[in-house]
């Protein structure tokens, strides 16, 4: 169960490794080779989950894209030798770096299980859009930097900037989502959302390594984007603490599919649903209602009169327990039926009646 999030530990040792204490010289030599693995192994982190990860989580596909970007990014700004090329390779930057905080934070919301509106991504996708309108500015406008200038020293490129009035937005934006993620962390610990002190940790670290970079490159001249490799680690992080919940929810619904086989077991008791009398209404409600279904409450529906148990559910869609319990309420009251044993006696009597 924890051989993946330790796959972690490696990756971390490497990539501290790289960005270690050095003299000066060898240090800025050395730059352009951290920034061409972290870009290699964020586009490689993103082949392996896109080929190898069956269900594959939108919001997480978002995350790892985003960090390719970034450090992409990071290593075409740290070659260019013009100022035209590092402001385009500026703008890529920043193109995964809005975004980035953003699938962080659904990810977060959706791997503790937090209910939220529906207009919430939206409303944050379309935030996220508008920082990164303003933060591309640069060469078309001086409301984002003032003045810009492209300096190489020991070979890797930098921009020189002054800050124009709207730039503050940007860190606006930053506190905003590092502060909701930070919310939710503590939601979820409080609410004992997260059942193990490992899920606890991961989550935490993801959060906070992003933060304190990010702080130290705002008090400290660094000529280096430490976030290129700290968004590494993060996205690491988080896989792993969605492996964990999705280990923890497989067990759990394991558990229940034992306990339901063992009471089926047991000397036949007359269901209460045996004898549910099946009205004209009852069916007329319940077709209307398939209708009605969402594509994904629709697999989920058809998945059920399949006769597909709840731990091979969530295994087939990559769901949480509680995103199941959120379809199976739409689905329910959508159809007008208050169980699953409801659905499958309804379905089975249009099926007969069809015949």
């Amino acid at each position: 169960m924890y051989k993946k999030p330790l796959l972690i530990l490696p990756l971390f040792a490497l990539l501290t490794t790289l960005s270690g204490c050095t003299s000066v010289g060898e240090k800025s030599a050395d730059l352009s080779v951290i920034y061409y693995v972290t870009a290699v192994l964020s586009v490689m982190l993103l082949i392996g989950y896109l080929t190898c990860r069956k269900g594959r989580n939108a919001w997480f596909v978002v995350l790892f894209t985003s960090v390719a970007i970034v450090n992409v990014g990071y290593l075409w700004l740290a070659l260019s030798r013009t100022l035209e090329s590092a402001l385009w390779a500026n703008r890529l930057s920043y193109l995964g770096s809005v975004y980035l905080p953003i699938a962080m934070l659904m990810i977060m919301l959706n791997t503790t299980g937090i209910k939220y509106s529906k207009y919430i991504p939206i409303a944050a996708l379309t935030i996220a859009s508008i920082m990164f309108i303003l933060t591309a500015s640069p060469g078309f406008s001086t409301v984002y930097y003032k003045e810009v200038s492209h300096s190489i020293i020991d070979g890797v490129a930098s921009l020189n900037k002054v800050y124009g009035p709207l730039h503050r937005l940007y860190l606006y934006y930053l506190i905003a989502t590092f502060g909701s993620m930070l919310a939710v962390s503590g939601y979820a610990i409080a609410k004992k959302k997260l059942v193990s002190t490992a899920q606890t940790v991961f989550l935490l670290i993801a959060v906070l390594v992003n933060l304190g970079v990010w702080l130290i490159e705002q008090l400290v001249v660094i000529n280096f984007e430490m976030l290129s490799v700290s968004y590494i680690i993060t996205e690491l992080f988080l896989i792993a603490l969605n492996v964990l919940v999705s280990e923890n929810e497989r067990l759990r619904a394991n558990r229940e599919d034992i306990t339901e086989v063992k009471v089926e077991a047991k000397p036949k008791i007359k269901s209460r649903t045996a004898d549910i009398t099946v009205t004209d209404e009852m069916v007329c409600s319940y077709t209307e209602g398939l209708g009605t279904l969402t594509k994904t409450e629709r697999i989920v529906y058809d998945m059920y009169i399949s006769g597909s148990s709840t731990k091979e559910i969530m295994g087939q869609l990559c769901i949480t327990e509680n995103t199941l319990k959120y379809h199976n309420k739409n689905i329910y009251g959508k159809l007008g039926v208050s169980s699953r044993k409801q659905l499958l006696t309804i379905a089975e009597h249009i099926n007969s009646t069809d015949k």
